[in-house]
C-alpha cells in the first residue's frame, strides 16, 4: 500500500498536485483546519474522504483520503477532543483487513485527552493489521533509542509499545525533530510514502 501524509494548513494546492502526480492508495491529512463549509476540489476524484473536524475552536482536524477501489468502513468513536479518525479497509480474497488511523496531537495537549486516545487505540487495535499516521508534537522523544525526557512522552511511547506499534519514520520531519510519525504493527503494511510538513 502506498501512503502519503501531510499537514494541511494552507497547502490544498500542494495536496491536490501530489495526489494527481503520485498513485497513492491512502493520503493522511493532519491539521486540516476544515469545518462543515469545506469540501475538496475535483482533484481528489476517485477517492473516498473520511474526516474529523475540530469542534469548538479553529485549527486541527484530521482526514483520510482512500482510493474508492478499496472497500472501506469508517469506525465511530465518541471521544470528543481526541483528534483521531479510524477506517477499516476490508481485505480482498485471503487478505486480512487493515485498520488505518490518523491523529493530531497538538502541542500542550491535556493529559486527559491523551488518556482518551490511548483507550481508543487499545479498543480499535486487536488482531487486525494496523497503520497509524500522526502529527504528534512530542519533540523530546528520541525514536532511535525509544526514550523520552518528559513523563507524558514516555507514556506515549509505552502506549505504542503496548499496542506493538513500530515507528517507521527515521528522518527528521520538522527541523531536526521527528514529529510526523508512521506506525505499523506488521511488516509490509506500508510501501514507499511521502511526508509533507
Amino acid at each position: 500500500m502506498y501512503t502519503s501524509a501531510c499537514s494541511m494548513g494552507n497547502k490544498q494546492e500542494e495536496l491536490e498536485a501530489m495526489v494527481q502526480q503520485q498513485s497513492c492508495d491512502v493520503v493522511a491529512i493532519m491539521e486540516t483546519w476544515w469545518d462543515e463549509s469545506y469540501s475538496l476540489s475535483t482533484a481528489l476524484n476517485g477517492y473516498k474522504i473520511f474526516r474529523r473536524d475540530r469542534k469548538g475552536r479553529r485549527g486541527g482536524g484530521v482526514a483520510l483520503s482512500i482510493k474508492a477501489a478499496f472497500d472501506t468502513i469508517g469506525i465511530e468513536t465518541n471521544e470528543d477532543g481526541v483528534e483521531c479518525l479510524w477506517v477499516r479497509i476490508k481485505g480482498k480474497a485471503n487478505k486480512a483487513d487493515i485498520l488505518l488511523g490518523v491523529c493530531y496531537h497538538p502541542p500542550n495537549q491535556e493529559e486527559e485527552v491523551d488518556n482518551l486516545f490511548y483507550k481508543q487505540l487499545e479498543k480499535v487495535s486487536g488482531p487486525s493489521a494496523l497503520v497509524l499516521v500522526g502529527d504528534v508534537n512530542l519533540p523530546d522523544i528520541c525514536w532511535e533509542l525509544n526514550t523520552a525526557k518528559k513523563r507524558l512522552s514516555r507514556k506515549f511511547l509505552e502506549c505504542m509499545e503496548d499496542n506493538v506499534l513500530l515507528q517507521l519514520v527515521g528522518e527528521p520531519t520538522r527541523g531536526r525533530t521527528i514529529l510526523d510519525l508512521l506506525f505499523a504493527n506488521g511488516d509490509g503494511l506500508v510501501g514507499d510514502g511521502a511526508a509533507g510538513g
